[in-house]
């Protein structure tokens, strides 16, 4: 069989990292993570204190509006995501590459989720008020959905036609939810493993 791509994507907040993390040790995938890299290149440019929770900071909102005046730094990541993807056997957590590989190999997955479930997960997750997490995950939704549609042309959030399979992430808890990825993975595997053969 052609080497394994999984391509997660979905808004902040609706369990990618999560998901693409059980799926690699699962699996025995690399797990990448578009927003890791783009905070090193942040890192790299100067911005501190890169850890969990950093988008939602004054540091982090920041960047973004930095990242919105000037699409190159979007374009680097993007650029090494695809590279990352060539070489396959890994799970790539992104908001842009399932739009950007056309690849058969390629398992792309849309985790769907309401804003206020997502800004719930958000200040649990980096223990900010709810009120904060909300302001917060809507500007960087707007922000990032111009930014593709600039980019790219595709309406991040709104178009869902490069996707396998899109989950409704209020409906399962984080175990259904990887239980349905595992199945389509499975099916996915053995029908192009019989295709190679």
């Amino acid at each position: 069989m052609s080497k394994l791509i999984i391509c997660l994507s979905g808004k902040a907040g609706s369990g990618k990292s999560t998901l693409g993390k059980k799926l690699a040790k699962v699996y025995g995938l690399k797990y990448v993570s578009g927003g890791d890299t783009l905070k090193n290149l942040a890192h790299n440019l100067g911005y501190n204190n890169i850890d969990e929770g950093w988008w939602e900071t004054n540091e982090g909102q920041q960047f973004l509006k930095e990242r919105e005046s000037s699409l190159d730094f979007d374009r680097k990541i993007d650029n090494i995501l695809i590279g990352m993807a060539k070489k396959g056997d890994v799970v790539i957590d992104s908001w842009t590459i399932p739009w950007l590989i056309k690849n058969n190999s390629c398992i792309k997955i849309w985790l769907e989720a309401t804003q206020e479930l997502r800004a719930q997960r958000v200040a649990n997750r980096d223990g900010i008020s709810l009120q904060k997490a909300y302001k917060m995950i809507k500007e960087k939704d707007k922000i990032s959905k111009q930014i593709y549609k600039k980019l790219y042309g595709f309406n991040f959030g709104d178009d869902f036609s490069p996707f396998d399979l899109v989950i409704n992430i209020e409906k399962f808890d984080s175990i259904e939810i990887f239980l349905l990825v595992s199945i389509v993975v499975d099916i996915f595997k053995k029908k192009y493993s019989k295709k190679d053969s």
